[in-house]
């Protein structure tokens, strides 16, 4: 999402618009109507009852360097929610002149800041919801403290609590560990209660700054945030401008009855600094002064960095994809176009409707689309399933971009995996989840709006649990042997239509059964770490270590991608929120971080052939739109690496030895390995395995079994293990006699035996 631009801006007459940068800018309006309404959820001016008026601009001009000329600076594109620009607004009464400073400027290579910097929205502005013509550039992206590109050094405070609530603390939708006072509480809290507190970002550049977003403390034990507070900038960090209104100092609001939803105050006059500082004035009665903030600003070509341009263009991405938010008409655009620029190795189909009616898309990517090839596996990727942590949800769009476009080059690693493997990609399990925190946008969902489906349901929550079914019945059957392992059937009460199912998880669980899934990965956001099952803990412990039959194939499947993730792998990452995934290697079982029953992962392993785990890809669930080519090239390799191990273990046919068709349920058990895989309706299986030499075992009714040892090598590809099965003389003497046919003398004698 773009930060939309604000409800009234008065510009620089130095500084043309940026749709026409060779030209002055639009003319003023006269507004004849009031300001923003009060339902506009980006208004984050002062209260109703005290009006005021921007002050004009200081007799020598601010010159903050012209934003149409700086890439960061430009709108979202026309699909993004708010993206229009309101027109610049002239008041209506002029204000007193600039205050001359008495302090000397900052040096020249730095641009000055005028007095005022910033005002608070006019009420003599016209709503943003009717602009006339489109006004000045000032849609600049987060600074970054929410998405960590702020590193801690960039904070300071004028106080702190403590340690565990400190300035590197305060960054926006950061969460708290369960206790507090800790070394990660849940924001930047000052040790004294009084007005001449402040926090402070360096932007370490001259920066266009155009607004702050601030939020309360997040706790569970504690209700803490600031109310209002006023703004100031700086270009040294120790002569320092305040944001004024007329002739006052500008007040701005910030949380208002609770401290999780982001309130976002724009200036309407953007202003250059390095330095910004937030001052609190008033806080919630009952609490102390705490908050979380981003910072909105516009980074500048800074004179003293010669570096400056080059390390910028190494950033980013070099693939030319489409890095921006996807709602949901324009996710079908951009399936549809890959579609139509690959349609030889591309289908798209629909496993069903979300409870407001959006359809479920998936992109299959084959060289054989909407057909099971025999002996070739079956992969998926699902995103969305919570409906706010969108960067699975463009990773898996990129994605499917990057192999049709990599195909058609003939990019031999992509060409073999297209022709090697069946791949299903779905986007968005929870588009209803979605569309509501896109309508907010990256910087104002906040940690949950959008999580659960329309029903209120967390949908990981939402799977048949399998788990505790499964061990009741090993701790009550005497022959452990019998007890079934795999393929445990859903439970009556959960196929009843009054269920409290979601119908995205019926289409989900629908989808599984009626493909046979290999391996998959379930794409998530808001920390950095890969799960793996089993999620469900025993006796319902809130924490304890829960592993499955393949726990070691598990961890190799989690450590694959977290060994390739750029962030993941890197040693000096800050941590997300509370908790070091360091320390396991940025993989953990999931019973082990928290108990999740009716998990999707669980489900997959239980019910069906397919082992699952969850990819945690950032510790921003909603990034800004500029964050998206990073987290491409942060997880590329990985969503690629991962993909490969589909071809791990073993694999073949299990067939009919006089018919030589292949036998479908056929039960596949490795010696030593307490889980069971079963074969395809044609007879094909597959079996992820580590390498090392392995008895297996296959049987079906009807048939005799057969053994036979499997050696699986260190390579990324399958060893071939094919099963002919001859069937058991009471099975053929009941097809003979089902055709009314007379039974050989052989098969008599066999009976007979």
């Amino acid at each position: 999402m773009a930060i939309p631009d604000p409800p009234c801006v008065v510009t620089s007459p130095d500084c043309p618009p940026a749709s026409t940068p060779s030209t002055p800018g639009p003319p003023a309006s006269t507004p004849s109507s009031p300001g923003p309404p009060a339902s506009n959820p980006f208004f984050s001016g002062p209260p109703a009852s005290t009006p005021f008026s921007p002050r004009p601009p200081a007799s020598t001009p601010f010159s903050p360097g012209c934003p149409a000329s700086t890439p960061s600076s430009s709108g979202p594109p026309a699909s993004t929610p708010s993206s229009l620009s309101p027109p610049a607004c002239t008041p209506s009464s002029p204000g007193p002149p600039a205050s001359t400073p008495s302090t000397p400027g900052p040096p020249a290579s730095m641009m000055a800041i005028p007095d005022p910097p910033c005002v608070v929205t006019s009420p003599d502005c016209p709503p943003a919801s009717t602009p006339s013509t489109p006004g000045p550039p000032a849609n600049c992206p987060p600074l970054g403290l929410k998405s960590l590109r702020v590193d801690d050094s960039q904070f300071q405070a004028s106080s702190y609590l403590r340690m565990g609530l400190g300035p590197h603390r305060a960054r926006l939708n950061i969460q708290s560990g369960i206790e507090d006072g800790d070394m990660y509480d849940g924001a930047w809290c000052a040790k004294y209660e009084d007005q001449h507190q402040w926090l402070q970002v360096d932007a370490l550049r001259p920066t266009l700054f155009t607004g702050v977003i601030l939020q309360g403390r997040n706790s569970i034990w504690s209700w803490d945030w600031v109310e209002t507070y006023k703004v100031q900038l700086s270009n040294d960090s120790e002569t320092w401008k305040t944001c004024m209104n007329g002739t006052e100092e500008a007040v701005f609001v910030g949380s208002r009855n609770e401290p999780e939803t982001p309130y976002l105050a724009l200036f309407p006059q953007p202003a250059v600094a390095r330095w910004i500082r937030i001052n609190p004035l008033t806080w919630y009665w009952n609490g102390t002064i705490c908050l979380r903030a981003e910072v909105l600003g516009c980074p500048l070509p800074d004179p003293d960095n010669v570096w400056q341009h080059f390390s910028e263009k190494l950033s980013g991405s070099k693939d030319n994809l489409d890095f921006r938010h996807h709602n949901y008409k324009e996710m079908r655009k951009l399936m549809k176009a890959v579609n139509e620029e690959c349609p030889r190795i591309t289908r798209i189909y629909t496993i069903g409707k979300s409870y407001t009616g959006l359809k479920l898309y998936v992109m299959e990517i084959s060289d054989n689309p909407g057909k099971h090839e025999l002996g070739e596996p079956e992969f998926r990727y699902v995103a969305g399933m919570h409906g706010n942590e969108v960067v699975g949800r463009e990773l898996v769009l990129n994605l499917m971009q990057y192999i049709c476009r990599e195909f058609r080059r003939g990019n031999p690693r992509i060409v073999r995996l297209v022709t090697t493997t069946r791949i299903h990609l779905l986007p968005s399990m929870n588009p209803d989840g979605y569309e509501t925190a896109f309508e907010k946008g990256s910087e104002l969902a906040g940690w949950a709006l959008g999580r659960y489906s329309y029903e209120w349901v967390d949908m990981n929550h939402n799977f048949p649990d399998l788990n505790n079914i499964m061990w009741d019945a090993k701790e009550n059957d005497t022959d452990v042997v019998k007890t079934a392992n795999h393929y445990i059937p859903i439970p009556e009460y959960y196929t009843k239509e009054d269920a409290f199912v979601t119908p995205e998880t019926r289409a989900v669980i629908s989808w599984m059964q009626d493909i046979p899934f290999v391996l998959s990965a379930n794409l998530h956001g808001g920390e950095l770490v890969v799960t793996y099952p089993f999620d469900c803990t025993r006796d319902w412990a809130p924490q304890e270590n829960t592993p499955t039959a393949d726990d070691s194939f598990f961890r190799w499947l989690a450590t694959v991608y977290a060994s390739t993730n750029l962030v993941m792998a890197n040693p000096d990452r800050r941590i997300c929120h509370s908790e070091d995934f360091q320390q396991h290697n940025n993989i953990i079982n999931g019973g082990a971080w928290h108990t999740v029953p009716g998990s999707m992962n669980d489900f997959s392993y239980m019910h069906t052939n397919c082992f699952e785990v969850t990819v945690e890809l950032s510790c921003d669930k909603f990034p800004h739109a500029s964050e998206l080519p990073t987290e491409w090239e942060n997880n590329k390799e990985s969503l690629l690496v991962y993909m490969e191990q589909v071809h791990r273990g073993i694999k073949g046919v299990v067939r009919d030895k006089m018919t030589k068709k292949g036998i479908a349920d056929a039960i596949v058990k490795v010696e030593d390995l307490d889980h069971d895989i079963r074969s395809a309706a044609d007879g094909d299986y597959w079996r992820l395995l580590n390498p090392g030499e392995y008895k297996v075992t296959v049987w079906a009714e009807g048939y005799f079994p057969s053994m036979r040892r499997c050696n699986v090598g260190t390579e990324a590809r399958p060893t071939i293990c094919d099963f002919i099965l001859i069937k058991t003389p009471r099975q053929r003497m009941n097809e003979i006699l089902a055709k009314g046919g007379k039974l050989p003398q052989d098969l008599q004698l066999k009976l007979r035996r």
